[in-house]
């Protein structure tokens, strides 16, 4: 057997035991009672553990060197370029440190929860705390390792080819442009009628899973829960999708699932020859939040998805005045300064973003402490969309990114943003007759469209060729920018 075939199967086992880890966060979120917590806070440090033994032994790098010199095809040459990357990154922390930050962010998760729930941060801070100096620890040692600042090298873990000096460039047209549009839209929009509830769980969940189903969602390979915090984990062939329901309105689950099926797209289309591999995973964060981003805010907030949303609402809930295809539009585009940015529209939201982008270097650098954070959260909320929250819990404490060590996280989300706006560009200039397609809630096109231009690529090409072969150019601003003047009335 080859020295790189070796070192395959070797990460196919990692890719494995990181499978079952994904799945016990799923339960841990959506399923196990919180007198598991403890428990399961072991068993995931565990695996954390002996994947990164397996990752850092000595047999890994004695393959990495004998595979260096073996003739490799295209995508054999890239999975190696990045099992070299993850090797360099895993041997900068000792196991002592991997295990007790695995333990630290599961006991300050569920600490977070508790907390948020009684909106006590004094109860929380301890735990951040602890998270904060681990992940401070480990993004020092593994900085060293890649010639990277601490920030920097958080970053690159979670979105290989992005810096500070990109974000800044990319941010600051967005916090020059946005608050002349987002007053502008506030002035003139239209007031959206509130559809007039209950609306039943069930019958909730059966809309958004007939509608995951239209969007191309295979429910032999995946589910939908409710968790808290909405998200996509799970494996490729394993996808577990959770959202939260509230049944006095739809608006925000309904939505949710839109978006969270966006990143399930994305990991099913990854090319199944390349599982279990480094260069067949998903590329990094910004690239997936584009992947959720163009299905819920590009498609799905369109007007042509809104008039066939139209139907479906009435379909499923009865027919009202507030289902007409020109309130939706109104109520799906209102834009609001609100204080919580899962809820923030697409003007406000980068700014959201902003905030945290902010204040989380500050904490990393040690330029703000822990406790002055509340303050800190307060002064930026003022600053940037000119409203103070009254609790921590509208503050601080909404994000679960921070407990769980993911630090470096939050740009994604814009970067996503920014991103999505260009693929559907790009998409709408290849596919003609693609909105007339979305408008029948056929999205076929978009998804072959995707899994041609992103997902197939998986890994193997570097970030910004990903951009430039799907788009024609770099990542920037203009698609977004054009996209919001045009969809909010302010161009």
């Amino acid at each position: 057997m080859s020295a790189y075939i070796a070192l395959e199967r070797r990460f196919k086992r990692i890719a494995d035991l990181g499978g079952a880890a994904a799945v016990l966060h799923w339960d841990q979120a959506a399923m196990m009672p919180k007198g598991g917590n403890a428990a399961r806070g072991e068993q995931l440090a565990a695996l954390g553990g002996v994947m990164h033994e397996i990752l850092t032994a000595e047999a890994t790098a004695e393959l990495m060197e004998a595979a260096r010199a073996e003739p490799l095809d295209v995508w054999q040459a890239s999975n190696l370029k990045l099992i070299e990357e993850r090797y360099t990154r895993a041997t900068a922390l000792p196991q002592d440190l991997v295990e007790a930050k695995a333990r630290a962010t599961n006991h300050c998760e569920m600490a977070w929860r508790q907390a948020r729930a009684d909106d006590d941060y004094a109860s929380l801070r301890p735990h951040l705390e602890e998270v904060l100096r681990l992940t401070r620890e480990a993004a020092t040692l593994q900085g060293e390792k890649l010639g990277l600042d601490p920030y920097a090298a958080l970053l690159d873990q979670f979105q290989p080819g992005v810096d500070e000096a990109a974000i800044d460039a990319l941010f600051e047209p967005l916090q020059d442009q946005l608050p002349a549009l987002i007053e502008a839209r506030i002035a003139t929009q239209p007031a959206p009628e509130r559809p007039g509830g209950p609306f039943p769980k069930a019958q909730q969940k059966a809309l958004a899973t007939n509608l995951m189903a239209r969007l191309g969602f295979d429910f032999d390979h995946g589910r939908l829960d409710e968790s808290t915090h909405p998200f996509c984990g799970g494996t490729p062939s394993d996808i577990r999708i959770t959202t939260r329901y509230e049944e006095h309105e739809t608006v925000s689950a309904l939505m949710g699932v839109l978006h969270e099926t966006g990143h399930a797209l994305y990991e099913a289309g990854l090319p199944e020859p390349w599982r279990g591999q480094p260069v067949g995973k998903s590329h990094g964060m910004a690239i997936h939040e584009s992947q959720s981003l163009i299905i819920e805010m590009q498609a799905c907030r369109s007007p042509a998805f809104l008039r066939y949303l139209s139907g479906r609402l009435g379909e499923t809930f009865g027919q009202q005045r507030a289902f007409e295809p020109e309130n939706l539009v109104a109520l799906y585009t209102h834009v609001e300064k609100g204080l919580i940015r899962v809820d923030a529209d697409e003007l406000t939201y980068p700014l959201h973003i902003v905030l945290r982008y902010r204040l989380e270097k500050a904490l990393l650098a040690g330029d703000l402490d822990l406790r002055d954070l509340p303050g800190a959260w307060r002064d930026g909320m003022r600053e940037l969309l000119g409203i103070t929250p009254e609790t921590d819990r509208e503050g601080c404490m909404q994000d679960i990114h921070w407990p769980v060590g993911a630090f470096g996280y939050f740009p994604n989300y814009t970067l996503g943003g920014l991103l999505a706006a260009q693929l559907f560009q790009a998409a709408e200039r290849q596919l003609p007759a693609l909105l007339a397609e979305i408008e029948k809630g056929r999205f076929a096109p978009l998804r072959q469209w995707l899994r041609a231009n992103v997902h197939e690529k998986a890994s193997s090409v570097p970030m910004q060729t990903l951009i430039e072969e799907a788009t024609g150019s770099r990542l920037d601003t203009a698609a977004f920018l054009a996209h919001a003047r045009g969809r909010y009335g302010t161009a």
